[in-house]
């Protein structure tokens, strides 16, 4: 019996292994044998989750015409991976992906790290910032004075308490969108509600168009959903959209969603602006593309002049195109699981319904502590010290990482939590992968592209600042170094650093 869950082709495994760049090698330095590289390029393929575990692995023959190598060098690569445990093989089924006894199978995010482990690691791999003190717990106390009339009901509100969708609407309003408390859905965080539109809008196989790159974990969640991701490059720098290229992919693929991060763009940082906004409203209207616009990040703007631009929803006044997706995630804090969807009555309706097979609704509790903050001018008084926090751990890991890696390229951007980092040409997988054991947890480029896309780039967020952020870079610096030398394959052991 195959021991096998899926499979990969040869194209896209060639796709894959492709995308992995490599610097020239300099004088004196040692290139690998042909098979010693390609086994390497598979086995970070599997330690990243980009080629799942127990993934049927095309046959020798089949990679080395997709390659252009020989036969030889795959059949020598396969026999590696067998060795080292990455690789199984039986004479009838092939070979499929694995992982050595004792090693934790790959996530195909990057979840945060176990608090035991943060004393010897930095964690730059989620970009959440630590609970906002003391309004945490003061929308807590406050949820629970609040509860008793909610406890003696059955508790189960699927569109979310009827003050906190009205608060959200006032709010809404307040910014110049006109909105009825039917047009607000609670949901469990921005990720909830982004589940939820694709599971309504878009089937197995239906085409959504998103930003490259994007959003790490909601491109994982399209996939896992069965979609077909359209990726649509983003403009040079921080100029936002590349608007040309989205009226081609809107016109051309007709795809029956698509995801975009206007403000503050996970992960560059990018800021669209009102022009790229009305722009792209008016192609989704005329391709019947229904536009996800997700706002997590659109109150933390950290530089003072910033002028933020009307949201999208304001150039869909007629509420057809556009489902805006907001959260206290980011703003607040990331344990704080409250999402919502703004949208016509309509599509909320059919939201609220298909949730009944989904997860009911969302905690009481929460939904109360964040109308708590919201009401009591809480909210803005903790999101000015996210902003602050943010502010200075930016300007801290900037200065650091040109100090300590002067090749590295990125824009410093006017808001948001991450940096995008081209890496000066080394492998944004290695260093991930190097990073780990020397004590530096970063996400490499591909998780937040399509096919391989951006080996050559790491996102690095906000979260540390100050002597954390200055450790980072010297860590990172070590892992650059090793990854540039071809000494990569040490049990480097991360020194303990105390913040």
């Amino acid at each position: 019996m195959a021991q096998w869950t899926s499979a990969v082709g040869a194209a896209q495994l060639a796709r894959l292994l492709n995308s992995q760049q490599e610097r020239p090698a300099g004088p004196g330095t040692r290139r690998p044998p042909a098979y010693r590289a390609l086994a390497d390029g598979v086995r970070l393929l599997v330690l990243e989750g980009r080629v799942p575990v127990a993934a049927r692995l095309p046959a020798e023959r089949e990679l080395a015409l997709s390659l252009s190598v020989s036969r030889t060098t795959v059949a020598a690569a396969y026999e590696a991976l067998r060795t080292e445990g990455f690789l199984e093989s039986r004479r009838g089924a092939g070979s499929w992906t694995s992982v050595p006894a004792g090693n934790p199978l790959p996530a195909r995010g990057l979840e945060p790290l176990p608090p035991e482990a943060l004393g010897s690691v930095i964690d730059l791999g989620t970009a959440a910032l630590p609970a906002p003190e003391p309004w945490l717990t003061r929308a807590v106390q406050g949820a629970l004075e609040e509860l008793p009339p909610y406890a003696h009901t059955h508790g189960d509100y699927p569109a979310g308490l009827p003050a906190l969708r009205s608060m959200l609407a006032e709010r809404y309003t307040a910014r110049g969108i006109p909105t009825m408390p039917e047009q607000i859905m609670v949901t469990t965080g921005a990720m909830g509600a982004i589940d939820a539109i694709c599971h309504l809008f878009a089937g197995r196989g239906e085409r959504i168009a998103v930003e490259s790159p994007s959003y790490a974990n909601i491109l994982q969640l399209m996939r896992e959903a069965g979609a077909r991701l359209v990726p649509v490059a983003m403009a040079e720098g921080l100029a936002g959209w590349d608007m040309d290229r989205w009226r081609q992919v809107l016109r051309d693929a007709a795809p029956r969603l698509a995801y975009v991060v206007a403000d503050f763009h996970n992960p560059t940082g990018a800021l669209a602006d009102e022009d790229q906004r009305r722009r792209l409203v008016d192609a989704a209207r005329s391709a019947g593309t229904v536009l996800v616009v997700d706002e997590t990040m659109s109150e933390l703007h950290l530089d003072e002049d910033v002028e933020m631009p009307r949201p999208v929803c304001g150039f869909d006044p007629a509420g057809s195109t556009v489902i805006t997706v907001g959260s206290a995630s980011k703003a607040f804090w990331a344990g704080m699981r409250i999402g919502w969807v703004r949208a016509a009555p309509d599509i909320i309706r059919s939201l609220v319904a298909a949730r009944a097979y989904a997860d009911l609704g969302t905690p009481v509790v929460e939904q109360l502590a964040v109308n708590w903050l919201l009401s009591t001018g809480g909210w803005e008084q903790a999101v000015e010290v996210r902003r602050e926090q943010a502010r200075e751990n930016r300007d801290a890991l900037v200065a650091a990482v040109r100090r300590e890696l002067p090749s590295w390229e990125f824009a410093v951007p006017r808001g948001g939590l991450t940096l995008w980092v081209r890496t000066g040409g080394l492998s944004g997988s290695r260093i991930a992968e190097v990073g780990e054991r020397v004590g530096v947890r970063v996400p490499s480029g591909p998780r937040f592209g399509v096919d391989g896309a951006f080996e050559g780039y790491v996102r690095l967020p906000f979260t540390v600042g100050g002597a954390v952020a200055e450790e980072a870079a010297v860590r990172l610096a070590a892992a650059a170094r090793l990854v540039e030398t071809g000494a990569s394959g040490g049990n480097e052991a991360p020194r303990t650093f105390v913040a």
